[in-house]
């Protein structure tokens, strides 16, 4: 790959930059295990929840976090879609499976996590330092496979951003995407990926915790 031709002021805000990471891990502490619990010990996905709201400042500290995750080229792909109101959620239950539909309807807000197939029109302003958008113009498989496998990552910061500043999360794949797509993103370069409904979770609705792969079983050190 080229070299990358950077200009003054870009070279001075990569220093700039590097030394604000060194400073970060000169003031890093580990987590408590509190911290490690709400994020992923003790985390639980929710089935019902509490009649508390969630705010608009909640949710943009919610995507102030999430935006902050690394992303292949910074593309930035994930697209996001909260639905409060109940006339949206309406909209949203013929695309449920039934089992999903009590649960999705009593939250406090659904984000449809969506992912944008044309990302790389924005790759200018994403990725300014080189001109990356035609390696993405005319190659659809490698766009989609981009969009889909950065806007994945970008969901699952959603998660553990909201478990950050408080809320309660319940991820979920049991809906119709093309249902979703035609009623929420018609005539755009969106898909959807997954749902995820945000709150505060009924601490009387989850169940045991499901087994998980031990490191033995799962992973490999060569």
């Amino acid at each position: 790959m080229a070299a990358i031709d950077l200009t003054r002021e870009q070279r001075a805000e990569i220093e700039k930059a590097q030394k604000a990471a060194d400073a970060l891990k000169a003031r890093y502490r580990p987590l408590s295990d509190d911290h490690k619990d709400i994020l992923f010990q003790e985390a639980r996905s929710q089935n019902g929840w509490l009649d508390e709201p969630v705010t608009d400042a909640q949710l943009h500290e919610l995507y102030a976090l999430t935006k902050m995750g690394a992303t292949s080229m910074n593309s930035c792909p994930a697209r996001f879609v909260f639905l409060r109101s109940n006339d949206e959620k309406e909209r949203l239950k013929p695309a449920l499976a039934e089992p999903n539909i009590a649960k999705t309807m009593s939250a406090p807000v659904v984000a449809i996590i969506g992912y944008d197939s044309a990302f790389h029109k924005h790759m200018g302003k994403l990725f300014p330092h080189r001109d990356v958008k035609p390696m993405f113009e005319h190659n659809e498989a490698l766009r989609e496979a981009t969009a889909f496998r950065n806007g994945t990552l970008q969901g699952a910061y959603l998660i553990m951003a909201a478990r950050a500043i408080g809320l309660d999360c319940g991820p979920m794949s049991g809906f119709n995407n093309s249902a979703v797509d035609e009623i929420f993103f018609k005539d755009t370069t969106v898909k959807s990926n997954f749902l995820c409904c945000l709150g505060q979770g009924d601490s009387t609705k989850p169940f045991q915790r499901l087994p998980r792969f031990e490191f033995s079983e799962v992973c490999q050190i060569k």
